[in-house]
């Protein structure tokens, strides 16, 4: 598959912490130290109680499937069908992404099924975190 440079995230201060994790292969979010909030994406402070007070944290990578569909129509630069999915993380946050090994069809994309995220190298400073159904099929 070639890459499109216009879809690549482009790192900021406030997200470089998560953007530098995921190409050591490490998913990372942010904890408040005052009410303990896991959000994503990250951010200079707590969307639950606005503090500044906040801590980077190494998720579990384990997650569920929350919501998705399946596009069709493709760019130039996609090779076949593929799944745009919200993952519900083990600790809490939601987030956009991919599923990958598996079939990009209905039957094999259930609802609250396991998934575990796998790291996909795309340039040599970029990574994207994708989820995969979880081996063994339970968490």
């Amino acid at each position: 598959m070639s890459i499109n440079p216009k879809t690549l995230p482009r790192p900021t201060p406030e997200t470089r912490h998560f953007w530098e994790g995921v190409r050591r292969g490490e998913l990372l979010l942010q904890q408040c130290e005052g009410c303990t909030h896991v959000y994503f994406p990250p951010r200079p402070f707590c969307p639950g109680c606005a503090s500044r007070e906040i801590r980077v944290i190494r998720a579990s990578g384990r997650a569920t499937l929350y919501s998705y569909v399946i596009n069709h129509r493709l760019p130039k630069w996609i090779d076949a069908p593929y799944a745009i999915a919200v993952v519900e993380l083990e600790e809490g946050p939601r987030m956009m992404t991919n599923i990958v090994d598996t079939p990009q069809t209905p039957e094999a994309l259930v609802l609250d099924m396991p998934l575990e995220v796998v790291f996909e190298p795309v340039t040599a400073d970029i990574s994207l975190p994708k989820f995969r159904p979880a081996r063994g099929g339970v968490r």
